[in-house]
């Protein structure tokens, strides 16, 4: 009867500890990538009841319940879609953000409602910070290339390898960036250079190092001299200002042509673009420039370079790499969110809400050589806790806690009995 009651005990205890991991569950039902836990349990002690060889069975007797463990649930909750293109989700049920906190503690989560930031000093604007809501820095991999506020083409490379988990740091970007000028150095003409007129005449845009959007005026007029075979164009070659009020070079040559039109050849130099060399391309065989009888129909295509701009918005793209834009058009990557992988996920230890921390059951946090995982942006992981479900089990653990005050009640009245008779 003592033993009845002191089972009754350890189940109250034991059930109000389920019913605890159960309300918990409950209360985050709306909280972003909130992973939910069971209750598991296990015999408290086992007592033999018998000692003789004879019996065929085992002669035990449980005697009480107690918790065995709180198990993570790593199932994923559903995926929804946001109008914040920092908001972040990985794909599939493997894989943890990862986060700096105070005095660098590293912590890990699913919830992926991220921000930008402002770092202020002295009221002046310097950095952006991808943060959690509660202001830890969001961990990954810089690309190096922001150096000094100017976007450098140089980028280090973002893939990431199994032992680079520890070397992981803040996602934290400048606040003013430029794209720099990047000066053309070909620029590529073609068409059809019609021999049914004695001139032509086609430009071209090119960049200077002064960040001048530059023209390229290319003068043709036939040579008066023709080949026995084909068409030969005397070229005049000017870079100047838009306007024409500054020339910076002029260089002459010859562009021959076959019978049939194709280009035989070029002996058009070099040009000096105020600091520049610029190449003129006249493409080859019939997919450049050509010569016929057809009407003129000769272009020159944007050359290649761009001139500077300023940062616009810093973006996340599907691959979780943090994408700058400026304004003339141009995107660079500047980072890369990092997935972190356990190889004991359920050894997490939970620290608050939606939150946990590597410990020795989980091991240190790495990374897979292969399928890594996948940020999708603008999407945001939902609490995998089931409303219905987690009703019905506390319906149930209920029940239980209610059995478990019956026993007791059960063997204080045996034990009343007892010490009337």
């Amino acid at each position: 009867m003592i033993q009845s009651i002191y089972s009754g005990v350890s189940s109250l205890q034991s059930f109000q500890t389920g019913i605890d991991v159960l309300a918990n569950n409950i209360a985050n039902v709306n909280t972003v990538g909130f992973k939910g836990s069971r209750t598991e349990f296990s015999n408290l002690f086992e007592k033999s009841v018998s000692t003789s060889g004879n019996a065929i069975t085992s002669m035990q007797l449980g005697l009480g319940v107690q918790v065995n463990a709180t198990a993570l649930d790593l199932n994923k909750g559903s995926l929804s879609h946001s109008g914040n293109g920092t908001d972040l989700a990985i794909s599939g049920e493997d894989g943890w953000f990862g986060l700096s906190g105070p005095n660098n503690e590293a912590f890990f989560t699913r919830a992926g409602n991220f921000n930008f930031d402002a770092l202020k000093i002295n009221d002046t604007l310097t950095n952006l910070r991808l943060v959690s809501p509660e202001g830890y820095f969001v961990t990954g991999t810089l690309a190096n290339n922001t150096n000094a506020g100017i976007l450098s083409p140089v980028v280090k490379t973002l893939d990431l390898n199994p032992g680079a988990a520890a070397s992981q740091e803040a996602l934290v970007f400048p606040s003013e960036l430029t794209y720099p000028v990047q000066a053309s150095t070909q620029a590529d003409f073609f068409g059809n250079l019609s021999i049914q007129e004695p001139s032509h005449v086609v430009t071209s845009e090119v960049i200077s190092p002064q960040n001048e959007r530059n023209a390229l005026r290319l003068a043709f007029a036939k040579s008066p001299v023709q080949p026995a075979l084909g068409t030969s164009w005397d070229v005049v070659a000017t870079t100047q200002t838009t306007d024409g009020s500054t020339v910076y070079d002029t260089q002459t040559g010859v562009v021959t042509f076959d019978e049939i039109g194709t280009m035989l050849g070029s002996t058009l130099g070099t040009l000096d673009n105020n600091g520049a060399p610029v190449t003129v391309n006249f493409g080859a065989g019939a997919t450049g420039l050509v010569s016929s009888e057809r009407v003129f129909t000769a272009a020159g295509l944007p050359a290649d370079g761009v001139v500077r701009g300023s940062l616009l918005e810093y973006a996340v793209d599907r691959g979780g790499e943090i994408i700058s834009r400026f304004t003339n058009g141009q995107s660079s990557v500047v980072g890369k969110v990092a997935i972190y992988h356990f190889q004991n996920d359920q050894g997490l230890e939970a620290v608050s809400g939606n939150k946990f921390r590597a410990s020795a059951n989980s091991g240190v946090p790495i990374f897979y050589a292969e399928n890594n995982g996948e940020v999708l942006s603008y999407m945001l992981e939902s609490s995998n806790v089931s409303l219905d479900t987690a009703l019905t089990e506390l319906i149930i653990m209920q029940r239980s806690y209610d059995a478990a005050s019956k026993t007791i009640t059960t063997g204080d009245e045996m034990l009343k009995n007892a010490l009337q008779m």
